[in-house]
């Protein structure tokens, strides 16, 4: 526990504290350490634990980890695009644990050779424990794996302070008080205000513990989703409750309206505790703690204090900062007695005595506030933001200089994005979702004619040597060829005659479906494919158009490349620059189309 405190200390938990716990054995799972927390809606409280987790397992290498979330195997998820076909929800029970620091899963067995040290169900925590430190190379996860989810915690441990926001905040002098000794009841009183109904609201209409005449300037810490939160809710609050904001061109407004929403939290935590303030008793609970010094010495033997001499300024810091990590993730008990949070509030208001007029005093001189503009982020900084958490480095147009733009608008090849469509429409699909195309541009789609084919007969339960699924009209010769053949094989006549009837009826009401088709609307929006000409011209007159006649009217194949093109294209043009199907679904084949300067204004 000394371990996390030394990396987790100082840091506002949006909900929960992240602990660890004692468990007995039971059953076929050993004796062992977990917790359960839940983070609420920062996210980062959850991957801040999985770093956590990792840095557990290198200190202590004897030591197994596994982590999950009400999605299951959430590591699994963020690295899904690497994942090998086998893994999945069904399969991975059991197989994902961290060791040695590193993410490690336990494959199926491949062969019966393999039987030998894989179990062929789902493992057991015995068996697990016993296979890694035996054959942890071998169940080391993939590179592109390992890099997924170190990618999401390689900013940690500096994360833990550039996540933090101090602002200025005109809170009432007991407040400020109690963050000073306590900043982790900034989350709870930031969540009841947040969370608030109309009733909770009705202890806000008098204050009885935060009056708004002991307000005073005090510089708060925030989470960054905690500010978020805070500031960018609207509120106004009761005239009855004394508090007025000033005009919104004033300087200090922004701080009024955030002590003055820190204050309805707070109000409304204090409201509903369970007992009165004269029922609880003031006193120091970590002192009294039987636990406390054993984790002390814990903490002197990790080097906390960092060569502080006892009694300075940082080390009391430190002190301080231990403190409030052993009561929240040390010393909680289950027990019905545990203190709420509004109680610790007025634990606290008890213990400590606050001057308003030495903490007005320490207002005149705080250290600056910092900037807020990362709470608004522009259209590039969304883009990067994307890519990064994608892991992939598209191309993107608009950040190159026009020279550049021009030559890779000249370069682009179209076949690329046709490729890679034939790549995706042979994937597979089913209920669990479709199949994407990892290559990228850079490498050049492969698509297999024959097995697509052949899986095509499976289902159709035809034997034809080649089967054109683009184009039916093109292959009816060969169809109704391949099925004489196999009926030929079968040696019915009569079956054989029906056969070749029946096609040829489809093959007759196709070409009439054509012929009719021809000459509407729906016929000649396709592109045909032309002989003589490789580039079609669009600006036909209307009078040429309607000279043709019945006998110059000749049914071309269509050139399906060309208007999927065509139709790609006219919808990444009518998104405007916006998300849409065609820049989703080429993005994740690695393609970005250049943008249409053709209409630009």
């Amino acid at each position: 526990m000394g371990r996390l405190a030394l990396l987790s200390a100082g840091y506002i938990w949006h909900n929960e504290a992240f602990s660890l716990n004692y468990t007995a054995a039971r059953g076929d799972i050993p004796s062992h350490i977990g917790g359960m927390t839940n983070f609420g809606d920062n996210v980062d409280d959850e991957w801040l634990i999985v770093y956590l987790i990792q840095q557990i397992t290198k200190e202590f290498p004897d030591l197994v980890a596994s982590i999950e979330d009400e999605d299951g195997d959430f590591l699994l998820i963020e690295a899904a695009k690497y994942l090998p076909k086998w893994l999945n929800p069904d399969t991975s029970v059991n197989r994902v644990f961290f060791y040695h620091g590193e993410l490690h899963i336990i494959p199926l067995p491949q062969n019966t050779g393999e039987l030998s040290w894989l179990p062929a169900g789902h493992p057991t925590i015995p068996e697990v424990l016993s296979l890694l430190p035996t054959h942890s190379e071998k169940c080391l996860a993939t590179e592109p794996i390992r890099k997924a989810i170190n990618r999401r915690i390689q900013s940690y441990p500096e994360k833990i302070h550039n996540d933090q926001h101090r602002a200025y905040c005109y809170v009432p002098a007991g407040i400020a008080a109690v963050l000073k000794h306590r900043p982790d009841l900034l989350a709870p009183a930031i969540q009841a205000f947040y969370l608030r109904d109309p009733i909770d609201l009705r202890a806000c209409r008098s204050f009885k513990f935060f009056l708004p005449e002991t307000c005073v300037m005090a510089l708060v810490t925030f989470s960054k989703c905690l500010y978020a939160q805070l500031q960018q809710q609207p509120f106004m609050p009761d005239r009855r409750s004394g508090y007025k904001l000033p005009a919104q061109s004033d300087q200090n407004f922004k701080a009024h309206a955030l002590g003055m929403k820190l204050a309805h939290g707070f109000e409304i935590l204090c409201a509903k505790c369970s007992q009165s303030a004269s029922n609880i008793k003031a006193g120091n609970v970590v002192a009294s703690d039987p636990q406390w010094e054993g984790f002390l010495n814990s903490l002197k033997k990790n080097a906390y204090f960092r060569g502080e001499l006892e009694g300075s300024a940082r080390y009391r810091e430190l002190l301080q900062m231990a403190e409030i990590y052993f009561q929240q993730s040390v010393a909680r008990p289950k027990s019905s007695s545990t203190l709420s949070r509004g109680e610790q509030v007025m634990q606290l208001l008890q213990a400590q005595s606050c001057s308003v007029e030495e903490l007005q005093k320490e207002g005149e001189n705080l250290p600056p506030e910092d900037d807020d503009s990362w709470l608004n982020i522009s259209l590039e900084e969304l883009d990067q933001m994307l890519e990064e958490a994608s892991g992939t480095k598209l191309l993107n147009a608009a950040r190159q200089e026009e020279e550049d733009e021009e030559e890779e608008e000249d370069g682009y090849d179209l076949h690329d994005i046709t490729k890679c469509m034939k790549a995706f429409v042979s994937k597979v699909s089913s209920y669990e979702g479709a199949e994407v195309p990892r290559s990228s541009a850079s490498s050049e789609v492969q698509f297999d004619v024959n097995s697509f084919t052949n899986a095509l007969e499976k289902i159709l339960g035809v034997e034809s040597e080649e089967l054109d699924s683009d184009d039916l009209e093109d292959e009816d010769s060969d169809l109704l060829d391949s099925d004489e053949d196999s009926d030929r094989k079968e040696g019915n006549p009569e079956e054989c005659a029906s056969a070749t009837n029946t096609l040829g009826n489809i093959r007759d009401y196709m070409d009439q479906m054509d012929r009719e088709l021809a000459g509407t609307h729906i016929g000649k929006s396709f592109t045909k494919v032309s002989g003589e000409v490789d580039v079609i011209n669009h600006e036909l007159s209307k009078t040429e158009a309607g000279a043709e006649s019945k006998e110059n009217l000749k049914i071309l194949p269509v050139d399906v490349d060309l208007n999927l093109v065509e139709n790609l294209l006219e919808s990444y043009s009518s998104q405007a620059g916006l998300p849409g199907p065609t820049s989703n679904i080429l993005q994740s084949m690695g393609l970005r189309l250049p943008d249409n300067k053709d209409n630009a204004t």
